[in-house]
């Protein structure tokens, strides 16, 4: 059976396909997104509490340059292939090198149930990965267009919500660690499942308004947007094992590898290319990319990891 939280995902895409009057208020949806991306960035925080080494930040830089080096080769791919223009091309490469907070939860929480190792930078990835994609992107585009500035691009980049959240979660986490933070432990930690499985329960019926009904015409995307999680998880695996990290953390890396985000990368798009179609990105972030890996490609992936794990 996958994980409980799974199953909430599934719900909310039932009920939206089924047109039910199901629904999470808006304002309920902000709060889970926000509490998500805070509890996130404190767990990366205390995990670094006392920890940091020269070894850890060794490891950290590669993963950053991996989130760089995924949209410039996913770009070229785009705009040949999938044939969409120049501003979409770049919004939706940002948005594939950019990661899923939501996945990330998904993962995380899998890997500390079946309790397999983690290294104490692994929830830093998740910052790490998200910023090098977008900014390197946005600024891809001011060349290709001339629109915008650096500092425009840096500004809009660093102060989305997102990262202002997962970026200030780890700098609390790290000044306060475990002991700091123990009078919000019961609620934070202790319900971080409870908020998951209501945020996957919007994010289903999301991802069914996202695909319903489906646009056949752009079915270049959609047939990318299946398919490019698992060519880019082997990208994650591969860097997974040259960086020697732990099993659970590998698991992590690659699932973030293969993801797409669909919150904070949309923001700094929508503010930096008003050409660029979101709905686009959404369509292929959230609508199809989020629910192949939450259903299909974390198992999936998770084999692959233990033929060389479980062997070595």
């Amino acid at each position: 059976m996958p994980d409980i939280v799974i199953a909430f995902f599934v719900l909310g895409l039932t009920a939206g396909l089924l047109k039910s009057d199901l629904k999470v208020p808006p304002s309920i949806y902000e709060t889970l997104s926000i509490m998500l991306m805070l509890v996130l960035g404190l767990k990366g925080g205390m995990a670094l509490h006392g920890q940091y080494s020269h070894a850890m930040l060794e490891k950290l830089i590669p993963i950053a340059l991996m989130g760089l080096l995924i949209p410039l080769l996913l770009y070229p791919l785009l705009k040949r292939l999938v044939r969409l223009s120049q501003a979409d091309s770049v919004s939706i490469a940002a948005h594939y090198g950019s990661v899923s907070a939501g996945t990330f939860a998904v993962v995380l929480a899998l890997v500390e149930f079946q309790q397999l190792p983690l290294s104490a930078e692994t929830t830093l990835y998740l910052v790490v990965l998200e910023l090098p994609a977008i900014v390197g992107m946005l600024w891809l585009h001011q060349k290709l267009s001339g629109e915008g500035s650096t500092w425009s691009i840096l500004r809009e980049s660093l102060t989305s919500r997102g990262v202002l959240l997962l970026g200030g979660g780890v700098l609390i986490g790290v000044l306060y660690g475990p002991a700091g933070l123990a009078p919000l432990t019961p609620v934070l930690f202790g319900g971080f499942k409870t908020m998951l499985a209501l945020f996957l329960l919007e994010m289903g019926l999301c991802t069914a308004r996202a695909c319903s009904p489906l646009p056949l015409a752009q079915w270049r995307l959609l047939a990318f947007a299946a398919v490019a999680p698992f060519g880019l998880a082997w990208l994650g695996i591969g860097v997974s094992l040259w960086l020697e990290l732990p099993h659970g953390s590998a698991l992590v890396l690659t699932a973030l590898t293969a993801s797409a985000s669909y919150i904070a990368a949309p923001a700094a798009i929508r503010a930096a290319i008003p050409s660029a179609n979101i709905g686009l990105a959404l369509l292929a972030a959230l609508g199809i990319t989020f629910p192949v890996n939450v259903l299909l490609g974390i198992p999936v992936y998770q084999q692959w990891l233990g033929w060389f794990y479980l062997n070595s």
